[in-house]
């Protein structure tokens, strides 16, 4: 009987050892993940939420008004201003910045590039350095600042890769995986490559969903 006690009181015992660890890496993780979602500039006085981008901010392959900053201004109660260029790459991007976003009032700016970098055979260090140069000019504007990750499974996977450290690095907000679903479906897009309108309002859908925590916060501090 003594014997069968000391093993019930070393199984307890190893089972509180285990409850503890798991409590321990709870918790752990959870001030982790709080830590990630730490933004610069939560607290934004701008105005206007700018769409800076490329053909897919343009809203390439749709009629006038199909774009995703139009669409995402249905689903917001903020303006937002779509400041897309079609074939822009970063570079080009980054010397219209100050014309095209930081003399527009920003609460927020949400980048979208490198399609055309990858397609031109851009180093991929140099668009992560501009999209890097692009987030301080924007943070010291004031505003939040977010990326989105345009990749497509293994395509373009390393931007993602980057993108994701370099929100990280910057406190900036980081949106993953608008294309899924739209590069391998005829029926949201209008060509090989970009949306349709329903593609778009898809995107716009991610993109809002990914923004408004840190919107509704930043309407909560003001």
């Amino acid at each position: 009987m003594k014997k069968n006690s000391h093993k019930v009181t070393r199984s307890q015992g190893h089972k509180a050892e285990i409850l503890l660890f798991i409590s321990f890496f709870l918790v752990i993780t959870a001030l982790t993940g709080c830590a990630k979602k730490e933004i610069k500039n939560i607290d934004s006085k701008g105005k206007n939420i700018i769409c800076f981008g490329d053909s897919v901010t343009f809203g390439y392959g749709a009629e006038q008004g199909g774009d995703y900053p139009s669409a995402l201004a249905k689903m917001l109660d903020y303006p937002v201003i779509n400041s897309g260029i079609d074939g822009d790459t970063s570079s080009e991007a980054l010397r219209r910045l100050k014309a095209d976003v930081l003399s527009r009032d920003p609460l927020l700016v949400i980048i979208e590039f490198g399609g055309n970098d990858f397609l031109r055979k851009i180093p991929q260090e140099t668009t992560v350095s501009n999209i890097s140069v692009m987030i301080d000019k924007i943070q010291e504007k004031g505003a939040m600042a977010a990326i989105v990750d345009i990749s497509a499974g293994m395509l373009m996977s390393d931007y993602r890769r980057d993108f994701s450290l370099l929100a990280k690095e910057k406190g900036a907000i980081f949106i993953p995986g608008v294309f899924n679903g739209i590069i391998t479906n005829s029926k949201y897009k209008s060509d090989f490559i970009h949306p349709n309108i329903e593609g778009y309002k898809l995107i716009a859908a991610r993109i809002s969903r990914a923004i408004t925590p840190y919107l509704r916060k930043n309407s909560s501090l003001r």
